[in-house]
């Protein structure tokens, strides 16, 4: 039950953050790692610099996620 819970949690996460759209500053580091590659194009640009500048303040498991959706965004 609280597997079912939270994959619904994070998929009404998700599809809100999508339709949020482009206040990427107001997002947490991780809710920016989740939607790596499921950001529009038009909002891309924006993405990336929000999540470049993010980098030096990343935890190390931050960091790895980040590394590991890289390829989303290219």
């Amino acid at each position: 039950m609280l597997k079912i819970f939270s994959i619904l949690f994070s998929s009404l996460l998700l599809i809100s953050i999508l339709y949020a759209g482009e206040n990427f500053s107001e997002m947490s580091t991780q809710e920016l790692i989740s939607i790596m590659g499921y950001v529009k194009k038009d909002n891309l640009e924006k993405f990336k610099k929000e999540l470049e500048s993010r980098v030096v303040n990343m935890s190390e498991a931050e960091k790895k996620a980040y590394k590991k959706n890289l390829q989303k965004i290219k």
